[in-house]
């Protein structure tokens, strides 16, 4: 487990229930960011945090309106998520029921309502690594479960990884060393547009892509030196991959088709098996998971493998690795300053939570994007909403309390640090912008004081 914190103490080992989260003042990121935006279109260094394949190389062009647009990139979904930003987000104000109101009473009207919950969710979690930290303390002292919104696509990966391992690989392998990509029932550029530039995108060598159980990619065609296949495009995923598994067992006769390529990654010099959690059949994803876990140990007994998960989106994988980190365990954890640490990623689930009213209140993190509260959040149920300016026309009139605080998108209006893709490189985030919002962690480490005796 990668320490998640560049600043990490020793009460940040594992086991440990509180760490204390870095200074979001102190990080350099928050100096003069207009000056930082400014060099940053000249020279396009800025990262994008709104995938976790953290693009490094992109131009952002800061608009006298506050706006932002990318100059050497058409990747779509960035475009859609700086479209969100303009002059109005720094005018954003919190609210309590909808009416708009000052900070500290916010806070005040926030801390009272997660001081009377006797169960409090906090869901949603899209925030950095610092937001993640200050969260955790947060949640220790309220007596909180932690779920994220992206919790089903995680939990199937842990499940996976806790019953049988893995052999999993990076970014830079697979530039380096892949001549055969397997691409499992997805279709990567539709979540990921700039995987394939990421991952092979200026190699020479050549290397071939072969889409199992699905379509070929239409984005793959783009680069050179790349050819593709589609093999069994419309077969039940869990029934290939039980023939693929005994097949390589020697315990049966596969399709002719996978037969074939089952010959050509024992032939390959090095072969990456490429996945996306989120698209895989639900509530069973970990089993085919798991499965493909099995194939990529049974091909490295005679050459190497490894595989690769597409996910970790809206901070995912970094909430994921911090709250690993600070408890020992994973997300869809309750987390108390008195009680033992309880795992359990059924009863925990978000959904679960709050369709059997176990949650009495919910905390809500969206820094990232205006996503909206869980659909199965009951109307008397209190929320406390730290989220993209762009969600508090979004909240609508609730019946129970509700307070909303807008708060930066680290990488547009604060510093921060992310898990890439792979989970092996923390990339830092700089400020393209500079709203005066305030950090998750700020929020977190505020209500955290006054929740203290």
């Amino acid at each position: 487990m990668h320490d998640p914190s560049p600043n990490t103490s020793s009460a940040g080992q594992p086991g440990a229930h509180v760490a204390p989260a870095p200074s979001p003042s102190s990080s350099p990121a928050q100096s003069d960011p207009a000056a930082n935006a400014a060099k940053r279109a000249a020279t396009g260094d800025w990262t994008c945090p709104f995938c976790p394949l953290l693009c490094d190389d992109i131009s952002l062009d800061l608009r006298g309106d506050d706006s932002l647009a990318a100059s050497n990139t058409d990747c779509p979904r960035l475009a859609r998520s700086i479209a969100r930003f303009g002059a109005a987000d720094a005018s954003c104000t919190p609210t309590i029921d909808g009416v708009a109101t000052d900070p500290e009473s916010a806070l005040a009207r926030a801390g009272e309502i997660l001081s009377r919950a006797r169960r409090p969710l906090f869901g949603g979690l899209a925030t950095d690594v610092a937001g993640a930290r200050a969260l955790y303390e947060l949640a220790a002292h309220a007596g909180a479960v932690l779920d994220h919104l992206h919790g089903d696509a995680l939990a199937a990966s842990t499940l996976a990884l806790q019953d049988r391992g893995s052999f999993f690989t990076t970014l830079s392998e697979v530039r380096s060393r892949a001549d055969l990509m397997v691409v499992f029932a997805c279709e990567p550029a539709l979540r990921y547009p700039r995987f394939y530039e990421r991952a092979l995108g200026g190699i020479e060598r050549e290397v071939t892509v072969s889409f199992i159980a699905c379509p070929v990619d239409p984005a793959v065609a783009a680069l050179p030196h790349i050819s593709t296949d589609s093999i069994l495009p419309d077969a039940d995923p869990f029934d290939l991959l039980a023939q693929w598994s005994a097949l390589l067992e020697g315990r049966g006769i596969a399709e002719r088709d996978l037969s074939a390529l089952a010959d050509r990654v024992a032939a390959a010099r090095y072969t990456v098996f490429v996945y996306e959690p989120a698209a895989l059949p639900q509530p069973h994803a970990a089993l085919l998971i798991e499965a493909l876990n099995r194939i990529v140990k049974a091909v490295n007994r005679t050459t190497r493998a490894g595989g690769l998960a597409l996910g970790g989106d809206d901070g995912a994988l970094s909430v994921n690795q911090a709250i690993t980190w600070l408890s020992g365990f994973p997300l869809r954890t309750h987390v108390s300053m008195t009680a033992p640490l309880d795992h359990d990623p059924y009863r925990y689930r978000t959904e679960a939570l709050l369709a059997d009213g176990e949650a009495d209140a919910l905390l809500w993190i969206a820094s990232f994007g205006p996503e909206p509260l869980p659909a199965s959040l009951a109307d008397d149920v209190p929320a406390v909403v730290l989220g993209h300016p762009a969600l508090a026309d979004a909240l609508g009139k609730r019946s129970a309390p509700t307070v909303f605080i807008p708060v930066a998108t680290p990488g547009i209006d604060s510093g921060g640090h992310l898990f890439r893709i792979d989970a092996t490189v923390v990339a830092p985030l700089q400020a393209a912008r500079g709203a005066s919002l305030p950090t998750v962690a700020d929020i977190a480490q505020q209500l955290a004081q006054r929740s203290r005796p």
